[in-house]
Formats: C-alpha cells, sequence, structure tokens
C-alpha cells in the first residue's frame, strides 16, 4: 500500500513538470549534439551525453514546475487546466511544489556545469550560461513579468527556448556556435509564438475568464489567424536558414534532405495555417497546434540526418 502511495506521488510530481514540454525540448538539444558531432566528427562522451540530456531534462522541468507554481491560481479557474496538480491540491501546500522546482533548477546548473569536466571549462561555462538565462527568461521574463500584462508576453517570453539546442551545440564544440548553433535555436524560438498562439485561439475564453491578454485571446478570431499565419510563415521561410550556412573552411553545414524536408514540412504548416485563416474556428486551430510539435521534431530529425549524410 506504501509502494503504491509514493509511486503515485512520484506521477503527481512528474505530471507537474510538464512532461510534453521538455521531452521535445531535449530532444532538440539531442539533435543539436548529434548534428555537431556529425559536422565535425568528434565524439561525444557518455558522460557528456548525460550531463546535457539531463541537464535539460532537469532544467526545462524547473521552468514547468516554477510557472506551475506561479499560475496555481489562473490555472483554478481555467477549465483547461484546473485538474493540474496544484490546483486540484493533489500537491499541497503549493511550496512543496516550488521546493521541488527550485531544487530541479540547481540540479540542472550542476549538471550543465559539470560538461567542464568532459569537454572544457569553456563549453560547461557556457552550456550553464544557457540553462541559467533559460530558466530567468522563462520563471522571471515570461511567467513573472509579461504574461498577465502584455500580449506580446510570448515573443520575449519565447527566447528561452534557444537553450537546450544551443547547449546541446557547446557541448560538442564551439566552431559555429553564433552561426549554425543559433541558427538551431531560432527554430525554436520563431516556432513558439505559432505553437502557442494556435493553443490560445484554440482556449481564447480561457484566457480571458482570467484576463491573461495571450494574443490570439484577446484579438478578434480574424487578426488572430492573421498573426498565427504570419508567423507560420516566418518560421518557415526561417527554416531554410540552415541549408546556405558553411563551416568555417566553407563546407555546407547540411543538403538537399534538410532542404526539402524543411519546404515540404513548411507547405504543410502553411497550409494548415490558412486553414485557420478562412475557418478561425477551434477545429482548425487545434489541429495546428497539434502538427507543430511533430513539425519541429521533423526539422531535427532531418537535420541530423543530412548531417550525418
Amino acid at each position: 500500500m506504501q509502494k503504491q502511495k509514493s509511486e503515485s506521488r512520484v506521477a503527481v510530481y512528474y505530471e507537474l513538470t510538464k512532461p510534453k514540454i521538455w521531452y521535445l525540448l531535449v530532444f532538440t538539444a539531442f539533435g543539436a549534439a548529434l548534428t555537431a558531432s556529425n559536422i565535425y566528427d568528434i565524439e561525444i562522451s557518455p558522460a557528456t551525453w548525460l550531463l546535457v540530456l539531463f541537464s535539460v531534462a532537469a532544467g526545462s522541468a524547473a521552468a514547468n514546475t516554477l510557472t506551475n507554481y506561479h499560475d496555481r491560481d489562473i490555472d483554478a479557474i481555467m477549465e483547461r487546466t484546473k485538474g493540474r496538480p496544484l490546483p486540484s491540491k493533489r500537491i499541497y501546500p503549493a511550496v512543496k511544489a516550488r521546493n521541488f522546482g527550485l531544487a530541479l533548477a540547481g540540479i540542472s546548473l550542476v549538471l550543465a556545469f559539470g560538461i567542464s569536466f568532459t569537454t572544457t571549462l569553456e563549453q560547461g561555462a557556457w552550456a550553464t550560461a544557457f540553462i541559467a538565462f533559460g530558466l530567468v527568461n522563462n520563471i522571471l521574463i515570461y511567467s513573472y513579468a509579461l504574461k498577465r500584462n502584455s500580449r506580446t508576453n510570448i515573443i520575449l517570453g519565447g527566447l528561452c527556448g534557444g537553450s537546450p539546442p544551443m547547449i546541446g551545440w557547446v557541448a560538442v564544440s564551439m566552431s559555429d556556435l553564433w552561426t549554425m548553433g543559433l541558427a538551431m535555436a531560432g527554430l525554436v524560438f520563431i516556432w513558439i509564438p505559432m505553437h502557442i498562439w494556435a493553443l490560445t485561439l484554440h482556449f481564447k475564453d480561457d484566457y480571458n475568464k482570467v484576463n491573461v491578454p495571450m494574443l490570439t485571446a484577446v484579438q478578434s478570431e480574424k487578426t488572430s489567424a492573421r498573426v498565427i499565419a504570419g508567423s507560420t510563415a516566418v518560421m518557415v521561410l526561417f527554416s531554410i536558414a540552415p541549408f546556405f550556412i558553411t563551416t568555417e573552411s566553407g563546407d555546407a553545414m547540411v543538403g538537399s534532405i534538410y532542404l526539402w524536408t524543411a519546404i515540404a514540412s513548411g507547405a504543410l504548416m502553411i497550409a494548415l495555417s490558412t486553414w485557420v485563416i478562412v475557418k478561425p474556428m477551434e477545429k482548425a486551430s487545434w489541429t495546428l497546434f497539434k502538427f507543430s510539435s511533430p513539425y519541429l521534431a521533423v526539422l531535427f530529425i532531418a537535420l541530423m540526418v543530412d548531417s550525418a549524410l
């Protein structure tokens, strides 16, 4: 009986971290590291792999936990979120969640700095800096400062999404960090607004109920649909950028496999966003939202495959 209770408690805290979110972010870190490894023919040690993946997982889980702690008041009102561990009081008192999130944040920083011992001090320091930036941007900038005050909250608040690919890249090499590494981070950063705006258009009544001014919740459906379509077009255009980036020696980073994957998957996303314009209704925005995560994963898979070949 005690074992069942313990397993249940673990499951509740696991749910608190929003694993569907950090799974994808960990995958982008994995994708960036493997792409860099393929391009520079650098073998990644098992210890480095563990430090990269677990630091990103712990950091992302920490950010999600602490934003859940901050949003517990509005989560209790919104239909979509009232069943979460804090508003449903499956974790009580709420300070337990805060302490859990802070512990995860500390663990993520320690693990990131541990990369110093499997690579170089410079690489470990940069990985730690990217984890710290992601935590500050997501928790303090987005959740505490912008989410309830600005309709463009997710733009500046989404910068943290670029941290995992930067950590994955820097754990392998410092070369081309601010070109290809940054481009991979940019794929996630530019993807985030479209992903979130499609979600908030679908649940706009929930957001309006708690006075959270997400852009696609406070604007008309027609304007929101155009904003989503515009951000999707920018995202698809940017997704082509890695094809034009070369190494310091002038060699192409990726080739036609990535290019045509980006074009084909981008065409699908543009078609779905056009559907949102034509019929800005719940089904269209929800379909776009559901396709957005696989789309990002496909881009990173294409980067890994193309760089390997």
